[in-house]
């Protein structure tokens, strides 16, 4: 048989079946409209909650600008545009207020963490883009959906006044803003200690 009639590698037809495979899970992706969670962007309410444990909590804000910071206070259990704040959001990034820090405690159920570290808490980044390595990636990319999907950890958060609050990011779409509404819940403790739970629980 001559070198021109030689089958192809069984390799390179199974890389053209991959790459076909991958190509067909783009398109098919991209045409199809995401069910986005029924979450709503939360009515700023600030108000002072003072030295209580709050929460466990649920808020959803529209973190879309790419240039402006969302920002979020426990103290006052709202988003805020003036004033002191402890955690702020753009896009899928997450930081901490000024002398704040964020401590990763893994894929463990929200209820179950009762109280917070007291070391290990991790300050802003200002590398080529200001982030929090306490969140690093919190989300999972799907390239059959072009989703983010949050991996469920649940964080400690250390503010800048020496408070403590446990924090989980639940979602990453609304149906009113679409992308980059960001829903988490958490419960913050305002006395000053790491306890993030009810004693009832």
């Amino acid at each position: 048989m001559s070198a021109g009639g030689a089958r192809p590698p069984v390799l390179v037809l199974a890389m053209g079946g991959a790459f076909a495979l991958l190509v067909a899970s783009l398109v098919i992706g991209s045409l199809t409209t995401p069910e986005f969670p029924p979450y709503r962007p939360t009515v700023p309410r600030p108000a002072v909650v003072g030295d209580s444990l709050v929460g466990p909590l649920t808020y959803t804000l529209d973190a879309s600008s790419t240039d402006r910071w969302r920002r979020f206070d426990f103290r006052r259990g709202a988003t805020v545009d003036s004033g002191g704040w402890d955690i702020a959001f753009r896009r899928f990034h997450l930081i901490t207020g000024a002398d704040g820090g964020i401590v990763d405690l893994g894929a463990v159920p929200f209820d179950s963490v009762r109280e917070v570290p007291a070391t290990g808490y991790l300050p802003n980044t200002d590398a080529s883009d200001t982030t929090n390595p306490g969140v690093g990636k919190w989300y999972a990319y799907s390239m059959l959906s072009h989703l983010l999907t949050s991996k469920h950890h649940v964080y400690g958060v250390r503010t800048g006044g020496g408070k403590y609050a446990k924090l989980e990011l639940l979602a990453y779409y609304c149906q009113d803003v679409g992308t980059a509404c960001v829903t988490f819940r958490y419960a913050y403790q305002g006395d000053g200690t790491r306890w993030v739970a009810s004693a009832a629980r």
